[in-house]
């Protein structure tokens, strides 16, 4: 193999520093948010009361999975709505999982806000799953019961009230 003399040293790292970014943004493409009609992302959630859900085994459930952070206003304005979803809705088989996208160090006022839902709760920074956080929060998956995502809401654009997640959910029920 003959080498190019223009290739030098600082030549060659800056060429496989590109290379590397360009490897590690298509990797992301691959892990970016799922799809309606894909199967859920692989998600295993440790609750904050130290129970374990694990997005594999809830085949037989609709799974209402809602991403939200402490800081964020729109969130916690529809936490309420999401909690009286499950308390109505639970033993129909519908299991609604908070998953909080705030830091590990941040866990008491995670625990501190989660404490006055019934539904249960965990830190993504915790969690083990091949799912990146989402661009923009709230972010809510509705999972059907054979594990398939049948609607995403999240962002500006789909505001997520109880009359649309009843509409989205009763069907798979």
């Amino acid at each position: 193999m003959t080498s190019d003399p223009a290739m030098t040293a600082p030549r060659r790292g800056l060429l496989l520093l590109i290379a590397g970014a360009v490897i590690t943004a298509a990797g992301a493409a691959q892990a970016a948010a799922p799809k309606v009609g894909a199967p859920a992302p692989a998600l295993v959630v440790r609750t904050l009361d130290g129970g374990r859900i694990d997005l594999g085994r809830s085949t037989g459930q609709v799974v209402v999975v809602n991403f939200w952070a402490t800081w964020c206003t729109p969130c916690r304005a529809e936490m309420p709505m999401l909690n009286a979803f499950y308390r109505e809705y639970r033993s129909a088989g519908v299991l609604v999982v908070g998953v909080s996208v705030d830091r590990s160090r941040d866990k008491a006022d995670v625990r501190g806000v989660m404490g006055g839902f019934a539904y249960p709760a965990g830190l993504l920074a915790e969690a083990q799953t091949d799912l990146d956080p989402p661009r923009v929060m709230p972010m809510t998956y509705i999972i059907d019961r054979q594990g398939v995502v049948r609607a995403l809401f999240g962002g500006m654009t789909t505001t997520l009230d109880a009359a649309t997640l009843q509409s989205a959910v009763q069907p798979l029920l």
